[in-house]
């Protein structure tokens, strides 16, 4: 009876492990996609510190764009305190809800790391995303503009 009672346990332990390893993955892409969120959905709402919380302090944001006079290349960066502070402006508040799109996509994770694209309204980014003293945070965001229509 000892033996059947062990065999059974064992089965089950062996049976659960996948599905107890898939839940903290699961926890750790719904960590990481509340990050994105937090962006995103803090940047339309004009909320400073949702848009914060995300964030690490020496984040840089950063786009290449062309200077229609020139055809040349630009190099524009801002930093994490820039972002916030352009966020508590409203400016995305200008969005109307019904352009407001905030497509989360988690492109790959590995342990600590991640890169996360997040498809909006006018743009596209590219953020890389680390865990940060137990929390998911945006170190580095790289974006491009849509083109208009």
């Amino acid at each position: 009876m000892k033996n059947l009672i062990w065999l059974i346990a064992s089965c089950f332990l062996l049976n659960c492990a996948p599905a107890l390893a898939q839940t903290g993955e699961s926890d750790e892409k719904l960590a990481i996609t509340k990050t994105a969120l937090d962006y995103i959905e803090g940047w339309y709402a004009g909320d400073a510190a949702r848009m914060e919380r995300a964030l690490h302090p020496e984040l840089s944001k950063r786009m290449i764009s062309t200077d229609p006079k020139t055809g040349r290349s630009q190099f524009n960066h801002m930093g994490a305190m820039t972002l916030v502070q352009r966020t508590r402006e409203g400016i995305g508040k200008k969005i109307p809800l019904d352009r407001q799109q905030k497509e989360v996509i988690i492109l790959d994770r590995y342990n600590n790391a991640a890169v996360v694209k997040i498809v909006a309204s006018d743009w596209v980014d590219y953020l890389e995303v680390a865990k940060f003293n137990g929390e998911w945070k945006i170190i580095n965001v790289l974006w491009e503009l849509k083109p208009k229509p």
